[in-house]
């Protein structure tokens, strides 16, 4: 009889989650020293690194895709990071401001040390793999929520 050994847990939705709510936890802590929320980090990072500028429908879609989270709520972060002026109108368009640029930045780096620490030292072939098997459970996630959604 052979059995398979292994050194850690199978990756499952249990330790996924877990995985992600520590690192999270990591970000929203250095969050919170701004007074920044996720969802604000995420619609900012959006309007940051976007090829064009986007309209709040684009940002809302974009946002949307990335947490699943409700329509109005995102659209309430817009408005949360117009008012604290991270985003400023420009037409139909959202573009971030320097506030914004400068906010984003200062997250960077001050998790930089923190994920240094949480990825330093794991072999590229293990990230490697992992990345693979997270970008298939999230297109086999997403599939799912679309056919339930649908």
């Amino acid at each position: 009889m052979t059995t398979a050994s292994t050194t850690g847990p199978v990756a499952d939705a249990r330790t996924l989650g877990l995985a992600h709510y520590a690192a999270r936890g990591v970000l929203e802590h250095v969050l919170a020293r701004h007074g920044a929320t996720f969802q604000q980090q995420i619609v900012l990072r959006a309007a940051i690194t976007a090829d064009a500028p986007q309209t709040p429908d684009d940002l809302v879609a974009q946002v949307r895709g990335y947490l699943k989270a409700d329509p109005a709520g995102i659209r309430a972060t817009l408005d949360e990071l117009l008012g604290r002026q991270l985003l400023d109108t420009d037409g139909a368009h959202l573009r971030p401001t320097d506030a914004g640029r400068e906010l984003l930045a200062a997250v960077g780096a001050e998790t930089a040390p923190f994920s240094a620490r949480i990825w330093g030292g794991i072999p590229a072939e293990d990230l490697a793999a992992a990345g693979r098997v997270l970008a298939l459970v999230t297109e086999r996630a997403d599939a799912e929520l679309a056919a339930l959604t649908a």
